[in-house]
């Protein structure tokens, strides 16, 4: 393991420990988008599948489970301790309340997670179940965060703990994309050019967030998206 990988999975651990202190110290998950948290349990639900069959290391072993078992918590508390301050009017998207609309998740089935299951079954590294649920969860990483930026995109504006976990989510990945970069030229053989090319939507999605949380970071002023 290089340190641009170390890095980013300790991005991606800090994460999700700085959403988690966010809720329980507020007592709230007022800006947290629960579809995005959702997708991204079905997301290491399916890649981490390997669990049950496969031991690469002790390190990935717990990295995976913690990833599944704090993402399940999470969606836990906002669907029931938590539920009263979750922010649904803002957390809906395209389709919701009209014909996909009418089946949970509401627009993200017809939107996000069945465009991504479509291209998994096309494009993929085996016809095998487990490597077409893995390519799955690739596609659906990448567009998983939608949600909570069209959330943040509604209300222009975001409380500072919520914006500290959408930044590490995103560098988490961009850290990813120096990590193959690195592998390209020092292994043999490394190809793998789904991951590649869904890593990269992933992060460039996260370009317009990164730029005004920049700006708002360098003036020192309050997190606000333009409109």
């Amino acid at each position: 393991m290089n340190i641009f990988r170390l890095s980013g999975d300790m991005l991606h651990l800090i994460s999700f420990l700085v959403l988690m202190y966010r809720m329980r110290g507020q007592r709230s998950c007022r800006g947290v988008s629960l579809k995005s948290q959702i997708l991204f349990l079905v997301v290491f639900c399916c890649r981490y599948l390997d669990l049950f069959f496969s031991f690469i290391s002790f390190y990935n072993t717990m990295m995976k489970i913690f990833f599944i078992s704090a993402t399940a918590t999470i969606v836990y508390w906002m669907l029931t301790k938590y539920r009263s301050s979750y922010d649904l009017d803002n957390d809906k998207l395209h389709g919701d309340g009209s014909f996909m609309g009418h089946l949970p998740p509401h627009g993200v089935l017809g939107y996000i997670i069945l465009p991504c299951f479509l291209l998994a079954l096309i494009w993929n590294e085996g016809y095998e179940t487990f490597e077409i649920l893995w390519a799955f969860s690739i596609y659906l990483e990448a567009v998983a965060i939608l949600p909570q930026l069209f959330m943040l995109q509604k209300t222009k504006e975001g409380e500072a703990f919520t914006l500290l976990y959408i930044f590490c989510v995103g560098a988490y990945r961009a850290l990813y994309i120096i990590n193959w970069i690195y592998r390209y030229f020092t292994e043999k053989h490394y190809w793998q050019p789904l991951v590649w090319v869904s890593g990269v939507v992933q992060t460039l999605l996260y370009a317009d967030f990164f730029y005004y949380y920049w700006i708002a970071l360098r003036d020192g002023a309050k997190f606000q998206l333009p409109g």
